[in-house]
């Protein structure tokens, strides 16, 4: 029996595919994942590989047990961009089974257990992140200091597996990130203004020397991918502006307010993970609003959830929270923004055809 579906007319089409885009984003990302591998050493090189490969094989193992064929799914670069985005939000040194956990956390709950890629409503590496902060605090808040590969300092090939798969230890290594730094200051007292010059400098915070995750470093690197992104038209400027802009914009108000309980606008614009957030993770085409006025609103609102839960919550860093909370009000941005139809007008009318002029 053969099914005939008809579709109307106009038809589309462009150069563009799921793995072409998948790939862009990766290269995109690859000049900043080398530095901070390099940064930290084996023991990052080891929690990457793990990650990436977990969500591959979690994929795998999600579509089998849907009846759906490996290829192209597995191979499209979604699943990859998925784990390696949830490495460059893991604490670089943190134990093997967070990588397979987050793997699971995020292919199989935040993405399959939806229908598989595109019909998330939650960004899978995000869902991942909060999972594990929320579960294992601990572990996802012990930072070290850069080790670079191959550097004085730097744990050797078999030092570094006994970090990653548990036989060392990182307490006489452990140290806050910038942000944890402060929030632990102002916990004890001690106002902005004297914490501020003993935390890492704005130009060190550029360059990513200073512990916290791998996303959280290299900001000039993953600044020149997501420029890179929008160069391509993979990304358009609307969320990565807003919300850098709004970051920016609330803290340098409050900071000239109270200086003593807020910190700077550029402090916040180059901590923790703004910039990964702001270019690769709240651009995510299946979870972020359609219509660029909707991207507008939506940009704007990660920028202020993230400041408000950076400065008010018990959590230093509040991107991953702050994206997850807009992608549930996303469906709601596209109702109240919807792009113009094709052969409509703005109120959704028929334009009129051109006899009828």
């Amino acid at each position: 029996m053969t099914i005939v579906v008809d579709k109307s007319a106009p038809f589309t089409h462009a150069p563009v595919s799921v793995q072409g885009i998948m790939t862009t984003v990766l290269l995109a990302l690859a000049p900043a994942t080398l530095f901070d591998l390099w940064l930290f050493g084996w023991p990052a090189v080891f929690l990457f590989l793990i990650t990436v490969g977990s969500c591959l094989g979690v994929e795998a193992i999600c579509l089998r047990l849907a009846g759906r064929p490996m290829a192209p799914t597995l191979f499209d670069g979604s699943a990859a961009l998925t784990g390696w985005l949830l490495a460059m939000s893991l604490p670089p040194w943190a134990p093997w089974w967070i990588g397979v956990l987050g793997a699971i956390f995020g292919v199989a709950l935040a993405k399959h257990s939806f229908g598989g890629l595109g019909q998330n409503v939650f960004n899978p590496a995000m869902v991942a992140r909060v999972a594990l902060l929320v579960s294992f605090p601990v572990h996802m808040t012990l930072f070290v200091a850069p080790h670079a590969l191959f550097g004085a300092g730097s744990p050797g090939f078999g030092e570094a597996l006994g970090i990653t798969f548990g036989t060392g230890t990182l307490d006489s290594m452990s140290a806050a990130s910038a942000l944890g730094f402060i929030k632990n200051e102002l916990a004890r007292g001690i106002p902005v203004t004297e914490s501020l010059p003993n935390a890492p400098g704005f130009m060190a915070l550029a360059w990513g020397a200073k512990p916290g995750s791998m996303g959280e470093t290299s900001v000039y690197l993953i600044l020149a991918g997501g420029l890179f992104l929008m160069a391509k038209r993979i990304i358009s400027w609307h969320i990565p502006v807003t919300v850098i802009g709004t970051l920016f914009v609330m803290g340098t108000v409050f900071n000239l307010l109270f200086p003593e309980r807020f910190t700077p606008g550029l402090f916040h614009v180059l901590s923790g993970a703004t910039m990964l957030g702001a270019f690769f993770i709240a651009t995510d085409y299946v979870t972020s609003p359609v219509s660029k006025q909707g991207q507008l609103v939506y940009g704007i609102g990660i920028g202020l959830l993230t400041w408000i839960i950076r400065t008010f919550a018990g959590y230093p860093e509040g991107m991953a929270f702050a994206v997850l909370l807009m992608n549930a009000l996303t469906p709601i941005i596209d109702q109240h923004f919807r792009p113009r139809a094709f052969g409509r007008t703005s109120k959704g009318q028929p334009l009129p055809l051109r006899g009828d002029q």
